[in-house]
């Protein structure tokens, strides 16, 4: 329960590095990146991989497992799910075609908006995008005994919801960090598998315009920082 701890420090947040040119890290908290990933292709596996790893774990084992909101983190372990046999279904902004049509080039069998009903009920659903709203909408989709998975650190509020939609052994659970154990672990399925990740890539200084396309959606994937 490493991921719990009440007092954490994240370089580049709570504690200097974050953009140092170097630093010193404890080598019980670092991990191999395969060979098999540049630079560029191995960053969105450090936080939107190994986040939504531990959001996949938590999950379960059901073959029918919906992605609301798809990004950085779902593009990725979308090529997960599949890879383990599992059927898909994605679920982005209402009218985002293009955001659609990436998740069924990934192997998603189905994809939609946030507001569609897919067409088969959901073992387990995990909500990648902050948006609070979306929880009940998905409960209202899981079966009996599913799993609603949050990933995110924040979300907005989740709006009240009758009790029969949560009803039925139905679940609702939050993600925090992850293990050493779960970095180890997705590295090397994310080589098995061989994940591609879709990126865009910005140079520093353009953080903020980074941060700005990320919000708007206008691109695929995930953004990356070059330095």
């Amino acid at each position: 329960m490493e991921n719990l701890c009440d007092r954490p420090t994240f370089t580049g947040f709570t504690r200097d590095g974050g953009y140092a040119t170097h630093v010193v890290a404890d080598s019980r908290y670092c991990l191999h990146i395969p060979e098999a990933f540049g630079d560029v292709d191995a960053a969105p596996l450090l936080c939107a991989g190994l986040i939504g790893y531990r959001a996949l774990k938590l999950a379960g084992a059901g073959e029918r497992i919906g992605f609301y909101g798809f990004g950085a983190s779902a593009h990725i372990l979308a090529q997960v799910a599949v890879w383990q046999g599992r059927k898909v279904f994605a679920f982005t902004r209402d009218g985002d075609q293009a955001g659609q049509e990436f998740a069924r080039s990934l192997g998603c069998i189905w994809a939609g908006g946030s507001s569609d009903a897919p067409p088969e009920e959901l073992d387990a659903a995990i909500i990648f995008a902050a948006v609070g709203p979306l929880v009940p909408i998905a409960l209202r989709h899981i079966r009996k005994g599913g799993t609603v998975v949050c990933a995110g650190i924040h979300m907005s509020d989740i709006p009240a919801f009758p009790y029969e939609i949560l009803w039925g052994e139905r679940s609702v659970r939050s993600v925090a960090n992850l293990t050493r154990a779960d970095g180890r672990e997705f590295m090397e399925i994310a080589a098995r598998v061989g994940v591609k990740t879709h990126t865009t890539s910005f140079p520093l200084a353009s953080a903020n315009e980074a941060l700005e396309a990320l919000r708007s959606g206008t691109f695929e994937g995930a953004a990356v920082l070059v330095p």
